[in-house]
């Protein structure tokens, strides 16, 4: 007869993926009938929690024990851990049943003497997996972590590793890795280069159910001046909607392909869910539901799929939790292809945050980057460059951590060379496209019946804002007073808001007007992806006839098509290649060969004398600021939508 109360079995740590549905089991035996009560790490009682088996669905990382009673005494199990990993581009088998399953292989080391090695293996496993680390066959005593960590390397410390992993279930081993020295002046195994380099930056600022932001304008602005320093062909947008997103995004991906070097920036709202990173559109409702916002784990996806050669993510956004009870996104894993990297501007379940300095907003993070991007390192060590700065930075002590994830294993940089041999025909199908969607209209001469000439010339802020500048070059016998304002149709926003300020816009490209040079108007049409239809702008000149004494106006109609991004919509690419040719033969006003160039590396200033177009940054400065309207409620959302079709739609040829 059992005359005390005794666990016999102890419940056993796991570790699964989000959302992974386990069992938790304790046995007992005791005199009388025995009771069961789980306890989370926080000591509290699990709801419903009392029997001996407890099902878990996975949300979280935490710590369960199990006390067990008879009335008489009771008796607490060991604490275990329900570890949750992301699973990477790597999902788990059918059929699992608990064995070893490795998700991060840990990737080759070239470092010079004195440096810091960092070996990584991660693996599911139901017992959670046990590691062990060795070197050329060679057990190494006390490494068993998943992440060997080897310090003030020498030439002691090269050779081959690899990882152990294993539970009651079974074995797994990685891959063997060299860790190797690398000597001064001694060349590389081999010249990395990129066919081609691609970057999409989004920024959001505008919302429609939520507090506007300050900093993407300008910080999308200057990273794609430096991106175009380091030969990315960019794309910058702003104030995108949901379907917008997708729209550039698919576009994005139709750019890349096989050796192509991708980045994708967003700075704007976001959150994290189930260890998914969702960006908000400016037309997402609230409370946020995964269907409404862009999961950032769909785009890397798509980017995976073209085989390109680097894939980087830059997050400029608040991961708060957010609606932990919501279903994550599925998607189709790959098989593990080392050419990732994630930079989030901040850690989990914490927010990013935007620094006011007198008339400039910018984040903290973007800062850091733009310091560092055009450094000739490889991209994660420019990215612990900024971590590091960041770190620093006594704005953000102790509230904004970096985050940095990648499974890259070559020393790939975005200082490295584009060499195209062997992917002409790919190359010339992309350059086609990104002609085509990124053509401003031409300088143009208007000549009114008065006999005043106005010159209108154009350049982008962004890929989806064009300011358009007016200027009188001649006047006719007697006219005198010459003013101009310009309209368009259909009428386009202005997506800055007033509060942006003037000078900050007129500090993007001031100098490339003189200051005798100044144009007389101009006008700034934003949203071009919205476009439909040609977009027109009609010139009204107002002037006085000393002759007559009168005040006069007359008016000129110029159709400019559909420039930059407006392309981008279905069909407007096909029918814009059949037309080139027609149009560049037959164009309907004189060209002016003397004007500014159409697509200078800093755009002219946005000058006019209409309040519309001013825009003003104005804010407190070295007050730090995170992104308003962070993400504290907690709501129940439905499953995402599955963007797949959508995004694999736009990710055919150009030539269809």
């Amino acid at each position: 007869m059992i005359s005390e109360l005794l666990i016999v079995e102890h419940p056993v740590s796991v570790c699964v993926p989000p959302q992974y549905t386990t069992t938790l089991s304790v046995r007992a035996v005791g005199p009388g009938t025995l009771q069961y009560q789980w306890f989370q790490s926080n000591q509290s009682e699990v709801p419903g929690a009392t029997s001996a088996d407890f099902v878990v669905q996975a949300r979280g990382s935490q710590q369960y024990a199990c006390r067990v009673n008879n009335q008489q005494k009771c008796v607490f199990s060991r604490w275990v851990k329900v570890k949750v990993m992301e699973s990477g581009t790597l999902s788990l088998p059918g059929g699992w049943s608990g064995e070893p399953h490795i998700t991060e292989n840990p990737n080759p080391q070239r470092l010079s003497v004195g440096g810091t090695a960092r070996l990584c293996c991660r693996a599911f496993g139901i017992p959670a997996p046990c590691y062990q680390w060795y070197r050329n066959g060679n057990v190494l005593q006390g490494k068993t972590r998943g992440i060997l960590k080897i310090e003030d390397v020498n030439r002691g410390s090269e050779g081959s590793y690899l990882c152990a992993v294993s539970n009651a279930l079974g074995e797994q081993w990685t891959e063997p890795v060299d860790v190797c020295i690398a000597l001064p002046g001694k060349p590389t195994a081999k010249t990395l280069s990129a066919t081609d380099k691609v970057a999409l930056l989004i920024g959001n600022l505008n919302y429609s159910h939520v507090s506007p932001l300050l900093a993407p304008m300008l910080d999308v602005y200057e990273l794609y001046s430096l991106l175009q320093q380091l030969g990315f062909r960019v794309v910058s947008l702003l104030d995108l909607s949901k379907a917008e997103m997708l729209a550039a995004i698919g576009r994005f991906l139709q750019l890349l392909s096989r050796g192509a070097y991708a980045l994708f920036y967003y700075a704007g709202h976001g959150y994290e869910c189930s260890g998914r990173n969702y960006l908000v559109p400016t037309d997402a409702p609230r409370p946020y539901r995964p269907e409404d916002c862009v999961s950032v784990q769909r785009v890397m996806h798509g980017m995976q799929e073209r085989h390109t050669a680097l894939n980087v993510v830059l997050l400029d956004t608040c991961r708060k939790w957010y609606n932990l009870h919501c279903v994550a996104s599925l998607i189709r894993s790959l098989a593990p292809l080392g050419n990732t990297v994630y930079g989030y501007a901040t850690c989990e379940d914490a927010e990013a945050f935007e620094v006011q300095d007198g008339e400039r907003s910018s984040s903290i993070f973007t800062k850091y980057l733009n310091r560092h991007i055009l450094r000739a390192e490889k991209v994660t060590r420019v990215l612990e460059l900024v971590s590091e700065d960041l770190g620093r930075d006594p704005l953000v002590a102790g509230k904004q951590v970096m985050e940095i994830r990648h499974t890259l294993k070559d020393p790939r940089a975005l200082t490295d060379p584009i060499r195209t041999s062997g992917h002409t025909q790919e190359l010339q199908i992309r350059d086609l496209c990104w002609i085509l969607a990124n053509e401003l209209p031409r300088c143009q001469l208007l000549t009114f019946a008065c006999g005043v000439t106005v010159q209108l010339s154009f350049s982008a802020l962004f890929s989806n804002v064009v300011v358009v500048f007016a200027k009188v070059k001649a006047v006719g016998p007697g006219i005198v007073d010459c003013t101009i304002r310009l309209k368009t149709s259909p009428v386009m926003g202005d997506i800055f808001p007033s509060r942006h300020g003037s000078d900050s816009l007129d500090r993007m490209g001031s100098l490339w007007f003189g200051s005798n040079d100044r144009p007389a108007c101009s006008l700034r049409f934003c949203g071009l992806q919205k476009l439909q239809e040609p977009l027109v702008i009609t010139v009204d000149l107002h002037y006085t006839d000393s002759q007559q004494r009168l005040r006069l106006s007359e008016s000129l109609k110029l159709d400019v098509g559909l420039p930059l991004v407006a392309l981008w919509g279905q069909g407007h690419l096909k029918k814009k290649a059949e037309g080139t040719s027609r149009r560049q033969d037959t164009p309907r006003h004189h060209v002016d060969h003397d004007a500014p160039p159409r697509q200078p590396s800093n755009p002219p200033a946005v000058h006019c004398d209409h309040p519309s177009t001013q825009v003003s940054l104005k804010t407190c400065k070295g007050v730090a600021r995170h992104h308003p309207g962070h993400l504290m409620d907690k709501h129940n959302e439905p499953e995402e939508v599955d963007e797949n079709d959508f995004l694999e739609h736009f990710g055919k040829k150009c030539a269809s």
